[in-house]
């Protein structure tokens, strides 16, 4: 049995082939992501061969981790170390190893799998980046196609590499069974809430206990809080924000923080891998540094759950981000995901930058998209004409037409 194969009977996620070429490579993998996305199952499925596996969920192996952190390694046994950001210090040692192996050379590849559930490099008791070492990957929410074991983000990569007059006859061409958007955004991505519950009562128990295992557990790791009453009260003022520019000042006057300690929320949300912060798209690299992000959830259901509301155009917009930033980080090659906006009023939901290619979409809740409906798009197509492919109008109907000459209108549902 291959190791793809082993990977297929728990759900293949697209993080998988990128995983394997990484560990063919570099002595030490990091994979980070929310808690609850998988990242233990694709861990202790994929790596193959003899290689011990230790969880730092367990408090006994904690301690034995700080108190003499060598024990957990042996000479030239490869090990998977889960959930390192219990016990940060051990990457100092791990940097030990792989120096003392590498003796000038790349050192042996796979030799260290390791996962966390914080983005390592925003946490303040981490000194240790392991740069030059090891390579990092983000293992998000099940993306839709993965829940339904097609075992891939949606289907950007495709478009990009075909000619936009084929877009419509690529999309028709694999059977998709029209899905309410509603329905799925409520049901979120985390693979056991996904999965496994058919009752919106019992996925509101699960998302319960998630928030607070993160209130509780998780949030303490990362930074001391002086009042979790408040983050929760932050979490939720974001959660009605999905899809809106990110006005720090005006969140902390709704909900009575000042702006740094918004900011700092923000944060801490941010390097939960709960917050996503979608950048503004500009030629110069240096100026969406400055531009104000919009803000969306890595789950739609607990983004709903917080906000105890119905969803919102703005969250199949949330949908559609949730699988772009999947795709973006199971590529080997370089993409980014922005919005664009000009002072003038014009905006784009996202756009996708690959190498010299520009690929606008804009996502509208609507079952019959209208000529109209396309005007945002060509500005941008005027604005970036020798780079951008025609705009993808996704919509919740059915019908795949060119509403104008380069703007196709699809279904979400073929596409992610």
């Amino acid at each position: 049995m291959t190791i793809i194969e082993r990977v297929n009977d728990l759900r293949t996620r697209a993080l998988a082939e990128p995983l394997r070429v990484h560990l063919d490579t570099m002595p030490a993998v990091v994979v980070t992501g929310a808690r609850q996305t998988g990242k233990t199952t694709l861990a202790r499925a994929f790596a193959p061969g003899p290689r011990r596996f230790f969880s730092l969920d367990d408090f006994d192996l904690v301690e034995a981790a700080q108190r003499d952190p060598d024990s957990l390694f042996r000479e030239g046994e490869p090990v998977t170390i889960d959930e390192i950001q219990h016990v940060p210090a051990l990457l100092r040692t791990i940097k030990h190893r792989i120096d003392q192996d590498r003796q000038g050379g790349p050192g042996r590849p796979g030799q260290f799998l390791i996962t966390g559930s914080a983005n390592l490099a925003l946490m303040a008791q981490v000194s240790e980046s392991l740069a030059g070492r090891a390579s990092y990957l983000t293992l998000w929410p099940m993306t839709r196609r993965e829940q339904l074991g097609l075992g891939s983000a949606g289907r950007w990569g495709d478009l990009l590499a075909t000619p936009d007059r084929q877009w419509p006859e690529l999309l028709e061409s694999e059977p998709a069974r029209p899905a309410d958007w509603m329905s799925v955004a409520k049901r979120g991505c985390f693979p056991h809430s996904a999965l496994h519950f058919t009752d919106s009562r019992e996925r509101s128990i699960w998302l319960d206990g998630y928030i607070r295992t993160y209130l509780a557990r998780d949030l303490t790791a990362l930074s001391s809080v002086a009042s979790l009453v408040d983050y929760r009260r932050l979490m939720r003022a974001v959660c009605v924000r999905v899809g809106q520019v990110a006005n720090q000042t005006e969140i902390g006057r709704d909900i009575s923080l000042p702006q740094p300690t918004v900011h700092r929320y923000l944060n801490l949300l941010e390097a939960s891998y709960l917050l996503l912060r979608l950048p503004a798209y500009s030629v110069s690299r240096g100026t969406r540094l400055i531009k104000s992000p919009k803000l969306y959830w890595a789950d739609t259901g607990l983004a709903l759950r917080l906000a105890n509301s119905e969803p919102t155009p703005g969250h199949l917009e949330n949908l559609v981000l949730c699988d772009l930033v999947a795709w973006r980080d199971s590529r080997l090659e370089p993409a980014e995901i922005s919005y664009w906006r000009t002072a003038r009023g014009a905006e784009v939901d996202f756009v996708m930058e690959a190498g010299d290619t520009l690929l606008p979409v804009e996502v509208k809740a609507t079952t019959r998209p209208r000529l109209r409906d396309t005007t945002q798009l060509r500005a941008f197509r005027r604005e970036y004409a020798e780079q951008s492919r025609s705009g993808l109008l996704l919509h919740a109907g059915e019908t795949v037409e060119w509403l104008a000459s380069d703007v196709l209108a699809a279904p979400w549902w073929r596409v992610i």
